[in-house]
């Protein structure tokens, strides 16, 4: 995958960077109904009323556009199925209703099981048992949910294939909404060209990101000990991850969205999570809920030893380790790091100092809660120092760059020949996957009201809601404490 910076053609001046407000975000988020359009090319009956004939390139708006799909693959029509997609979404929290199993066998079981009342203790065992990957297969309880999505991104993706953005960006990129409407759901598009324009500036084929998440291959759930209410989800070959958000996330999220692409602009080998896509799902006539797709840090997953989690605090800080000799999948956090440090060699003044752009970044959005992604594989022999790949790591890393000033500004590295290069750096032992996520909590009135009750109720110790000047100077004191 490709670690340029994005076309000079396509570059946004500051002049001429877009800054949607929250009323025209809240907007996008309320898309207006429209007349149904088709979209040529793309492998469904659609329907298409007649008064109205222009093509999906031009129909697109700030209202956004509607669109009617039928015979969507491997999604099943039948009523009862789409009733028990609209419920599994509707609470995508991990409470004792969502019980994950490898087996149709196992998931009815748990399924009844959990229907009388359980208490607080029950429920924190059996999460801990579920910690992990689970494939979501036939006797999967989000397996319909799962369906649709695959369906409704193979054809959102099939849309931008058909009509690629061109030119210089704009301010409709940002705030476009497509919605297209198949047979018992909906899927929402959300700044469909602006995503689309940053999939091509990483080298991301829009064919590979559509069979990747497209009907074919089950997804993955991933079951963390997060606080959060949301679901996780990976691609089939973990190259690509999925969440739940909240819609005021979402606000942020697209709020924040040019001048996020215009960080990557300038710092390429930015350690941000690289988020290609934001989706809205409404089953049947339930509630509309939305989901990011973003680059997994984690990737390839095969030979990780670790994973962690790192907010640079200590209030709610410590899992419970997995059993010696277990194959469950658990990111640890702060607490389960003491004692340990992260050997980049060469590689740890580029890692300070990117650090210190990219939170800085998010402190100028008013952002906080965000994480460190970090996990970590030993290094074959043939793997260690430049080795023979040097030319073509040199040659990948300085594309797009204007001069060797140019290049220092944006802080660029040697990238590793390597899937996922952006998110890897080699120390002398070990390779390391480090990338930044959850970049869309602002720092209002909630957020204060919840730091003074953690004041209060944490006398003298560190937790994770701090103004977020705080909270970029403490993480990144965290990296220089743990690094070597």
């Amino acid at each position: 995958m490709g670690a340029g910076g994005l076309h000079a053609a396509e570059t946004l001046t500051n002049a001429r960077r877009p800054r949607p407000s929250w009323t025209a975000v809240r907007r996008m988020l309320q898309p207006r109904r429209r007349d149904p359009q088709a979209i040529p090319g793309a492998p469904f009956r659609i329907g298409c009323s007649r008064d109205r004939h222009r093509s999906i390139g031009r129909s697109r708006s700030r209202g956004g556009a509607r669109l009617m799909l039928r015979g969507y693959p491997a999604a099943g029509d039948a009523a009862g199925a789409r009733e028990a997609a609209a419920g599994a979404m509707a609470a995508p929290s991990l409470g004792p209703r969502e019980i994950l199993a490898p087996s149709p066998e196992d998931g009815r079981r748990a399924a009844a099981s959990s229907s009388g009342h359980r208490g607080l203790l029950w429920r924190l065992r059996d999460k801990q048992c579920r910690l992990g990957l689970f494939e979501i297969g036939p006797g999967h309880e989000l397996h319909q949910v799962m369906c649709l999505m695959q369906a409704g991104l193979w054809a959102a993706t099939q849309v931008s294939m058909d009509h690629p953005p061109t030119g210089l960006p704009t301010e409709e990129d940002f705030s476009e909404v497509l919605t297209q409407v198949h047979e018992g759901f909906e899927l929402g598009t959300l700044a469909g060209p602006a995503f689309a324009r940053l999939r091509r500036s990483l080298g991301l084929a829009e064919e590979d990101y559509q069979a990747a998440l497209g009907p074919g291959r089950p997804y993955l759930q991933f079951l963390s000990t997060s606080k959060s209410k949301a679901s996780f989800f990976l691609s089939h070959d973990q190259r690509f991850f999925l969440k739940t958000l909240r819609s005021r996330e979402v606000q942020a999220l697209l709020a924040h969205l040019p001048r996020y692409v215009h960080h990557l602009q300038r710092h390429p080998h930015s350690l941000l999570a690289r988020v290609l896509g934001v989706h809205s799902l409404r089953v049947a006539r339930g509630k509309k809920k939305y989901f990011i797709v973003m680059q997994s840090v984690f990737y390839p997953a095969g030979r990780i030893s670790e994973r962690y989690d790192i907010k640079g605090c200590e209030v709610s800080r410590w899992v419970e380790p997995a059993p010696e000799g277990s194959v469950l999948v658990l990111v640890l956090k702060d607490l389960n790091f003491q004692g340990k440090t992260i050997n980049l060699g060469p590689q740890r003044s580029w890692f300070l100092r990117q650090m210190e752009l990219d939170t800085a970044f998010l402190r100028e959005l008013n952002v906080l809660d965000y994480s460190l992604l970090m996990a970590f594989q030993r290094l074959h022999e043939d793997e260690r120092g430049p080795g023979s790949s040097l030319i073509f790591r040199t040659a990948r890393s300085i594309r797009g760059a204007q001069s060797a000033e140019e290049s220092g500004a944006q802080n660029r590295r040697l990238l590793p020949d390597a899937p996922n290069a952006l998110h890897i750096v080699d120390g002398p032992e070990h390779r390391y996957f480090l990338g930044l996520v959850d970049l869309t909590t602002v720092y209002g009135l909630r957020k204060r009201l919840e730091q003074l009750w953690k004041t209060l109720r944490y006398p003298g110790r560190t937790f994770s809601t701090v103004s977020p000047a705080c909270y970029a100077r403490r993480l990144c004191q965290w990296v220089e404490a743990h690094t070597e």
